[in-house]
């Protein structure tokens, strides 16, 4: 199973590119397009960046679909806006989520107001979370 483009899209655009680790507002250390890493870790190439963003975002989808195996009976743009919510705040919260309830029953239009609801990081309200939140919530609009 492929990564959708627009997980792709999505996460460059969010991401953005940081050769050298930095630590995001969860307060983890992050390079590339948000891949984890460690403080000391040496700069990384755009090059190496897309390789991390590929595989990140492969493991995203297969956490996603493992989650929620409705997914891979929908359009592939949904598909691609769950992928990316995975990919950025991991699979773990999406297990725990009523999101992962909504979109298992089918209730797809409950889903946007799901992801409006994430938008919190390091304790507080992100104005870059709020707008991928709802970014991710127009493809099921």
């Amino acid at each position: 199973m492929n990564v959708p483009q627009n997980s792709v899209d999505l996460a460059m655009y969010f991401e953005g590119f940081y050769a050298k680790p930095y630590l995001c507002p969860a307060g983890k250390w992050t390079n590339a397009w948000g891949h984890l890493c460690s403080k000391d870790h040496p700069p990384v190439s755009r090059e190496q960046g897309e390789i991390y963003l590929a595989e990140d975002l492969q493991d995203a989808l297969y956490g996603a679909v493992r989650i929620c195996p409705v997914l891979i009976t929908v359009p592939e743009n949904w598909l691609g806006a769950i992928v990316d919510f995975v990919f950025n705040l991991g699979a773990g919260r999406l297990q725990t989520s009523t999101l992962r309830r909504k979109i298992n029953a089918g209730l797809w239009d409950d889903v946007p107001t799901e992801l409006n609801k994430w938008v919190y990081g390091g304790g507080r309200k992100l104005s870059g979370l709020v707008r991928r939140r709802r970014a991710e919530a127009l493809f099921f609009l």
